[in-house]
C-alpha cells in the first residue's frame, strides 16, 4: 500500500507541471486562420477599453493617461469603479471630454459585478479589460484586436511580464514566464483555461451572456468561449506589465484570494469537467486547475511516503534526499532571506509559497469562505 501511495503521490506531484504539458504536445493543434492586417482595409471593430477600479484616486489618472496614449481608432474608455469611496470617480470625471466614461456600481458587490455594469454600458464590438496596475503599451490593442480575425476566437489574453522594482528577475518572474509558455501550448489546442485578469479581450456577445459575478472574469470568459463553440487564445505579441506587491505578505494573500475565486468557479459550473460537453478543454481545466491545487497534498504524501520508504530500496532513499535538498533550501531561504537571489532557492522558494497558499485556499474554502469583494494589491 506504501508503495502504491509513493507513486501515486509522484504522479500526482509532476502531472499540472511535468505530464500535463507533454500531453498537450502531443495532442493536435487546432487550425489557425491567418490574421489579416486591419489597417489596409480601414476595418477596425470598434473597442470599449474597461479598466476597473476601487479607490483608485492615487492610480487612476497615470491609468488614465496610459489608456488615453493607446493607438486605436476612436477608443472607448470607461472606468468601472467598483463603489469606490475616494476621489476616483471625480478624477475621471475629469476626463469626460477626452470619450472616458464612468461606470459606477452603486454597491460593492466585487471586480466582475462592476465590470458588469460597464460591459451594459460600453458600445464595442470587441470589449477590452485592463486593472489600474497594469501598463499597456501603445500598439497594443491594435495587436490583440487583430486575433479577432479568426472566427474561431472568442476571447484573446495578453501575455503578462514582471517587473521588479530594482528591474531584476524574481521567482514569480520565472514562475510567469512558464505559465505564459503553457498558455501556448494551451491556446494552440482547444483554448486557455484562464485569461491573464489584468488585460484581456473578448467579443461581446461573450461578455453579455452567462456573466457570473461570483466566478472570475479571467476564467469565466474562457468558459463562455468554450461554450459558444470559440476558443480564448494568448497574443504572445500582446504584453502587460506590472509590479510586484509593495508588500510581500499581501502578495501571499493576494495568492490566497486568487486560488479561492478559482475554486469557486469551478464548484460553480462543474460541467466544464465533462468532457462529452467540452471535449479536450474540460481535459486542460481537470490538468492545469485540479491538478495545480491537488499537487501540494500529493507532494505531502509523498514526503511521508519516502521517509517510510527510504530504507527499502535506491529509488526510494534518492526521492527522499532530493526532497530534503529542495526544502532544505527553501528553509534556507526563510531563516536567511539574502539567498532568496540566489536561483537555486528563490525559484523553489516561490513554488512552496504558491503550494502553501493553495493549501490555505483550499482549507479555507471548504470551510466556507468565498471571495467577492475585490480589494486591488497596492504595487
Amino acid at each position: 500500500m506504501l508503495v502504491f501511495l509513493f507513486w501515486l503521490s509522484l504522479l500526482g506531484s509532476v502531472f499540472s507541471y511535468l505530464i500535463y504539458p507533454l500531453v498537450l504536445m502531443l495532442l493536435p493543434k487546432r487550425k489557425q486562420a491567418s490574421l489579416p492586417d486591419p489597417v489596409k482595409n480601414g476595418d477596425w471593430p470598434t473597442v470599449s477599453l474597461i479598466v476597473t477600479a476601487h479607490n483608485e484616486e492615487g492610480r487612476i489618472r497615470e491609468k488614465i493617461e496610459n489608456c488615453l496614449r493607446l493607438d486605436y481608432p476612436d477608443l472607448e474608455i470607461l472606468v468601472a469603479s467598483d463603489c469606490s469611496t475616494d476621489a476616483t470617480d471625480s478624477i475621471v470625471g475629469e476626463y469626460r471630454d477626452h470619450n472616458v466614461l464612468l461606470a459606477r456600481a452603486e454597491e460593492r458587490k466585487g471586480k466582475e459585478h462592476a465590470q458588469h455594469q460597464a460591459i451594459l454600458r460600453s458600445s464595442g464590438e470587441i470589449l477590452v479589460f485592463s486593472d489600474v496596475a497594469t501598463a499597456i503599451p501603445e500598439d497594443a490593442i491594435r495587436k490583440l484586436v487583430r486575433y479577432f480575425a479568426d472566427p474561431a476566437v472568442g476571447a484573446v489574453s495578453s501575455e503578462d511580464r514582471f517587473v521588479s522594482r530594482d528591474g531584476g528577475v524574481v521567482g514569480e518572474g520565472a514562475y510567469v514566464r512558464y505559465e505564459m509558455w503553457l498558455r501556448r501550448l494551451e491556446s494552440a489546442r482547444s483554448g486557455i483555461v484562464g485569461l491573464s485578469g489584468s488585460f484581456f479581450a473578448a467579443r461581446r456577445d461573450i461578455c453579455l451572456n452567462h456573466w457570473d459575478i461570483y466566478s472570475p472574469s479571467d476564467f469565466n470568459t474562457a468558459l463562455n468561449s468554450a461554450r459558444e463553440g470559440l476558443v480564448a487564445v494568448t497574443a504572445p505579441d500582446v504584453l502587460g506589465y506590472y509590479q510586484d506587491v509593495a508588500d510581500a505578505s499581501r502578495e501571499f494573500h493576494r495568492k490566497v484570494r486568487t486560488i479561492i475565486r478559482g475554486i469557486t468557479a469551478v464548484s460553480r459550473h462543474p460541467e466544464v469537467l465533462n468532457p462529452l460537453r467540452f471535449g479536450a478543454f474540460a481535459f486542460q481545466v481537470f490538468g492545469h486547475k485540479l491538478m495545480r491545487w491537488a499537487a501540494p497534498w500529493f507532494q505531502i504524501v509523498l514526503l511521508v511516503t519516502s521517509l517510510l520508504l527510504a530504507g527499502k530500496g535506491g529509488i526510494y532513499f534518492l526521492a527522499l534526499v532530493a526532497q530534503l535538498a529542495f526544502y532544505g533550501m527553501v528553509f534556507a531561504g526563510y531563516v536567511y532571506p539574502p539567498l532568496r537571489g540566489h536561483p537555486a532557492v528563490k525559484i523553489p522558494y516561490f513554488f512552496v509559497q504558491v503550494n502553501i497558499a493553495t493549501v490555505h485556499a483550499m482549507v479555507s474554502f471548504l470551510s466556507g469562505r468565498r471571495m467577492t469583494v475585490w480589494t486591488p494589491s497596492q504595487r
